[in-house]
């Protein structure tokens, strides 16, 4: 009996906390506008750290009365200014109170008051509106993201208007100044364009961010001006050999990385640093032996150490709930550092259990840990030397296969892109990854929507049958189907068509395999070439496909496949006499296997392709001013008089 009380207890707490809030929402609809100014003051001082009162009031539909008083003309801008300061104090509160607000149309309220002439209210509805903004449930696209919301801030003087505020007595105001730059910067060449030329009491923006990020100036100054300099950098607009980039810029971000800063600025130091040397291998070799930053990241995996210097038990806590936020950093700015440099490949994964930290970083809970650990393996299995030995002692392929099996879009673009490495021919790891069920989860992602995907899917199996034996290859086209391969063939996508054109090329390679394939798919295939020769492609694509009609032409049995499709013989012919050189040398590949007189039938072939008038561009060709294409028409004219 006594489970029956326990629901009427709690409805009687819950009414008696509603009752004693009710008031001051009853209060709003007073007829005397100033016993609704001396409610609203009241409700202000009410929910002031209090959670529990803010989520009754909200429940109680405080906020549509709060935000059409706020709204209201006749509203004094002392009452309009007061409903914004509660509006925001409810938005600090839980983010099902965020949710709330927006759902009743907050933004657009907020937005309007910006335009009164009133600056107490203007700074009221800009601290509500921030605190919603920054709230993770605020959808974005409700405010200014993206290139070209950046273009109409600049189209209206922006960088203008903000550019005289980094000369303000108040550090607040330089600060919030510096922030509006950065983000304007970011991946947007028009802006940055601008800034390099903007004058600041004479002198020039880059100028004035290398002496903000100096080390005499507060460490969220230098972090801040380092990711302006940064932005414009990547942005096109200062040359990365420039000394404000290679002796300011780099070095600031790399002091960033110390054990001796804080959590957050050594995430932010790594990731700005990262995003910064990613496309250019100098500022790569630079930034690889400046303060010992291989050797500084590994510190990034031990935080907080158990002899950790925080006595700040807040601090300790924060960190250990933000430690993943560390290695993911650190992995974004090995995978920068090691983009292109073998040496530098080696001293990372040289680096104390680093090969483990990576193995590890790929099971983490956090996806964005396992994205930033998967690029830093995508971008060491760039070296055929570390996938000859590293990656195969560690066995990477194991926790690879299983980050494929189930994982967002994301992880799964960058974890099969690294797969095409570990399938080229050379890789030791090749062979278990084909025993581990990689054919059928490749075969599967040439089927997504996500075109990268699709690529990476085809690319690895072209990888996975170049040089391989019949079985595999075998394996390879029954899982796909020929229905999916000439799907692909019809792709929207190039790089899918040619990433199929390359690995129909690899099935079709050594005599036996040409056959097996063309006697069981050779209608299909012969069908699938002909489309494509006859369609609006590029030359790089006609090209493959020249070179697949080639190897079809060294099988032995295969090459009648060709011999006995007329439509097909007269595109050959049609592309030895064309202006490309790259589609006549793919089309004297064919000739040339076709007419060689050491195998089978060749006399016929011979006197057929003669009959077509192929031996008279051949001596047409032979004059060629091409060494290449002359030598190919000389060796094929030979093969008539042998």
């Amino acid at each position: 009996m006594a489970c029956l009380l326990e629901t009427p207890i709690r409805m009687s707490v819950l009414s008696e906390v509603t009752a004693s809030s009710r008031h001051y929402v009853d209060r709003l609809f007073d007829p005397d506008p100033q016993k609704v100014l001396q409610g609203v003051i009241d409700m202000k001082n009410a929910v002031i750290g209090n959670n529990k009162q803010k989520a009754n009031l909200i429940v109680l539909g405080a906020v549509p009365r709060l935000l059409y008083l706020l709204q209201q003309e006749t509203s004094s801008t002392e009452l309009k200014t007061e409903c914004a300061v509660v509006l925001g104090s409810l938005a600090m509160g839980t983010e099902n109170n965020v949710k709330s607000l927006l759902d009743c149309h907050i933004i657009p309220a907020l937005l309007q008051g910006l335009l009164s002439p009133d600056l107490k209210f203007i700074e009221a509805c800009l601290r509500c509106l921030r605190t919603i903004f920054t709230s993770p449930v605020t959808p974005e696209e409700l405010l200014y993201t993206g290139p070209d919301h950046q273009t109409i801030l600049f189209n209206h003087g922006a960088v203008q208007n903000i550019a005289h505020l980094l000369t303000s007595v108040s550090y607040k105001v330089r600060m919030q100044a510096l922030k509006c730059f950065s983000v304007l910067a970011f991946e947007n060449p028009q802006v940055s364009m601008t800034l390099v030329n903007v004058l600041v009491d004479g002198e020039l923006l880059p100028q004035i961010f290398v002496k903000m990020l100096q080390r005499d100036k507060p460490i969220e100054m230098q972090l801040t001006s380092a990711k302006c300099l940064t932005y414009m950098c990547r942005a096109g607009a200062i040359r990365t050999d420039d000394n404000c980039i290679v002796l300011k810029t780099l070095p600031c971000l790399v002091r960033m990385c110390s054990k001796e800063r804080l959590l957050e600025e050594r995430v932010e130091g790594a990731e700005t640093l990262a995003y910064l040397i990613e496309p250019d291998v100098e500022l790569q070799r630079i930034a690889s032996i400046t303060d010992h930053l291989i050797a500084m990241l590994a510190d990034y995996f031990k935080y907080p150490s158990s002899v950790s210097a925080i006595t700040d038990i807040k601090r300790l806590d924060h960190d250990l709930k933000h430690a993943h936020e560390l290695r993911q950093a650190a992995f974004k700015l090995y995978a920068s550092l090691g983009a292109n440099d073998e040496d530098i490949r080696k001293k990372i994964i040289d680096t104390e259990n680093m090969m483990d930290r990576i193995v590890t970083g790929l099971s983490e809970s956090s996806v964005k840990v396992r994205l930033a650990a998967v690029r830093c393996l995508h971008s060491l299995s760039r070296s055929v030397q570390q996938l000859r030995t590293s990656f195969q002692d560690h066995a990477v392929w194991k926790p690879l296969m299983k980050v494929l099996q189930n994982a967002p879009d994301e992880i799964l673009v960058v974890a099969s892109s690294m797969l095409c490495n570990l399938l080229l021919e050379f890789s030791p790891s090749k062979e278990p990854i084909l025993e581990s069920g990689a054919v059928e989860l490749l075969c599967g992602l040439t089927q997504s929507e996500n075109p990268a995907l699709r690529v990476n899917g085809i690319w690895a199996l072209m990888n996975m049958a170049f040089q391989a034996e019949q079985k595999i290859k075998a394996d390879i086209l029954r899982s796909l189907s020929t229905e999916q391969l000439f799907r692909l063939l019809s792709d929207s996508d190039l790089n899918v068509l040619m990433k199929t054109l390359g690995l129909l090329r690899n099935l079709l390679s050594t005599r036996p395999h040409i056959d097996k394939i063309m006697s069981t798919h050779g209608k299909q295939i012969m069908q699938a070439v002909t489309l494509i020769l006859e369609g609006e492609h590029n030359i790089e694509v006609k090209e493959q496909t020249l070179c697949i009609l080639a190897n079809i032409a060294d099988g032995t049995t295969a090459k009648e496949l060709i011999m006995t499709n007329d439509d097909i013989l007269q595109k050959i012919k049609y592309y030895m006499g064309h202006s490309h050189v790259k589609l006549q040398l793919a089309a004297m590949f064919c000739i040339s296997n076709l007419v060689w007189n050491e195998e089978e039938g060749s006399q016929e072939r011979q006197d057929k392709l003669r009959d077509m008038g192929i031996v008279d561009i051949l001596h047409k060709l032979s004059q060629s001013p091409d060494s290449n294409l002359c030598d190919k028409a000389k060796t094929a004219l030979q093969q008539y008089l042998a």
